[in-house]
């Protein structure tokens, strides 16, 4: 292992900026040209699996949401066989992976975020994000591009910060603490809602572990052109493979090998809440107990203060519940209120989510695209006609799969603090107000803190400091990322590590060493220097 000398020197720490896409630029135009390229592809993505592609025939088409009749390609679909084969991968490329120094390690993976952020991978990349997940350019960016790039850069600033970390010796002895890799393979399971939640996959690989990675279904391509990203870049054969298809069937057999040493998870509360007690039911058949770090829902909220800025609170209302559809953890979903703003907030969230263009993502204009899948449609079509029914909407509450699977702006008001649409989880554009006296700003606190399950994320709205640290010490453990005159989502890697406790996961807190510390296994080592001689101590004589 060469030494650690000027090691932060070796590659840049972020964030990485975002273009700026104007009209003209020449992000523009090679942007437009990948798109063209990955519509006309007709793309077959395989199964990867220690180097080798697998393709089983049991296809599943790949949708662009905002077009749902056109589809960019298919899937091959794993199931039992493969997920075994791909264990079996991992488990093989374990026994050298990590056992590399820690620059042979980082090299493909700093070498993919040079590539990525500075190649044609760039357009690529957020081309097939925009398609698939329905993004605008700005939103694919700054998750495909620059929230990719820090991940990669930051997992191994972090492991060496890590490496440091040593105990102390004493004259005689020499004592060091040895990061291994977890003994055994790496779950992890990405959502379809980032595609730099790559990560899950990258991160543990970056400390000698190996991995099988199961990616959401509707983010099939963008988890495929990732995957050919670091192999153009070296990352060697078996260190991840990447399963397609059914999450319950390959996280049956994936939960249940003896071998399973930790599971990466983004995804759903209840989604995790199963895998925790499928791993829970067979705790007594694993070789190590299994990590489990997760990061699931939330319900996050804006809170205003009648000291509140007004202009601010409602374009952070706007930017936090509608950008990527309200398709993001971190999205704003419940908003409470002074009496006195809301008459004038009121007026202008119905006219900025007025002036806001639905549509295709592609499009320079568009600000908000589509629902994921007609799943997720179905679901938010049932809630907001329920919302309709109640007389609920301020502004929005339309949806349309006509073209596409779309779910306009909305922002409903209910006189229930603890009506459904201020407590449920909906993964959708729409914002509910709860309006309350401005005398009563200590129970607002309370309320903000019990109503949900949840604590990810939040945000606070006031000018008057006392206020804020009232918040602050309230809603302490309300979320695990905690803005003051600021939208509650937008976290940037290395400057608001993202991660909520609750029902909303376990805090590890991506793209830190503290989550990276839960893929690592230490060994005290204790090099004795000068070995005893006689048994005997002193106090044993006469």
């Amino acid at each position: 292992m060469t030494a650690l000398t000027g090691r932060t020197a070796l590659f840049p720490i972020g964030p990485t900026a975002p273009r700026g896409y104007a009209a003209g630029s020449p992000e523009r135009t090679s942007t437009a040209k990948a798109l063209d390229d990955i519509r006309a592809a007709g793309c077959d993505v395989p199964n990867l699996i220690g180097g080798g592609v697998v393709r089983t025939g049991r296809l599943m088409p790949v949708v662009t949401p905002h077009e749902h009749a056109y589809r960019l390609g298919q899937v091959h679909r794993a199931g039992q066989e493969e997920t075994i084969r791909a264990i079996e991968a991992a488990t093989a490329a374990s026994a050298w992976w990590g056992r590399l120094p820690w620059e042979d390690r980082a090299a493909p993976f700093l070498r993919a975020a040079d590539m990525l952020e500075h190649g044609p991978w760039r357009d690529r990349l957020n081309a097939a994000t925009m398609l698939e997940l329905s993004k605008t350019t700005y939103q694919a960016d700054i998750d495909a591009a620059c929230e990719t790039v820090d991940f990669i850069r930051a997992n191994v600033k972090n492991m060496l910060d890590m490496y440091d970390v040593q105990p102390g010796s004493l004259p005689g002895m020499w004592n060091q603490a040895e990061y291994r890799p977890l003994e055994g393979f790496v779950f992890a399971v990405t959502p379809f809602n980032f595609t730099c939640m790559n990560n899950l996959a990258f991160a543990p690989a970056v400390l000698g572990n190996t991995v099988v990675w199961k990616p959401a279904e509707s983010a099939s391509l963008v988890a495929h052109m990732s995957m050919e990203l670091l192999r153009e870049a070296g990352l060697p054969d078996g260190v991840i493979n990447v399963v397609y298809g059914d999450g319950p069937e390959i996280g049956a057999v994936a939960l249940g090998h003896r071998d399973l040493a930790a599971v990466h998870f983004t995804g759903s509360t209840a989604t995790f809440q199963h895998i925790w007690h499928t791993v829970g039911a067979n705790v007594a058949s694993y070789r190590n107990y299994p990590r489990l770090i997760g990061e699931t829902g939330g319900k996050d909220f804006i809170l205003a203060h009648p000291s509140a800025d007004l202009d601010a609170l409602a374009v952070a209302c706007v930017r936090g519940a509608y950008e990527y559809q309200g398709q993001k953890c971190s999205a704003a979903s419940r908003l409470y209120a002074p009496r006195s703003l809301w008459p004038a907030l009121k007026e202008r969230l119905i006219a900025l989510t007025e002036s806001v263009v639905v549509g295709d993502p592609t499009d320079p204009e568009t600000f908000v695209g589509a629902v994921i899948n007609a799943r997720q449609h179905a679901k938010h079509a049932e809630a907001l006609a329920r919302a309709r029914a109640e007389k609920l909407v301020v502004v929005g509450g339309r949806t349309d799969d006509s073209l596409g699977w779309f779910v306009d702006p909305t922002v409903l008001e209910v006189d229930d603090p603890t009506s459904p649409f201020m407590t449920q989880e909906l993964f959708a554009p729409v914002l509910t107000t709860y309006v309350y006296d401005d005398s009563a700003w200590a129970q607002v606190l309370r309320l903000v803190d019990e109503s949900t399950s949840y604590g990810l994320t939040g945000a606070v709205f006031a000018a008057d400091p006392a206020a804020v640290m009232q918040a602050e010490h309230a809603l302490r453990y309300t979320a695990g990322n905690f803005y003051v005159n600021d939208k509650p989502t937008g976290s940037v890697v290395g400057q608001q590590p993202f991660g909520g406790a609750r029902a909303s996961g376990t805090n590890d807190k991506a793209g830190t060493v503290w989550n990276l510390i839960r893929f690592s296994s230490p060994r005290s080592i204790k090099r004795n220097h000068l070995p005893a001689t006689d048994y005997r101590y002193p106090h044993l004589e006469p």
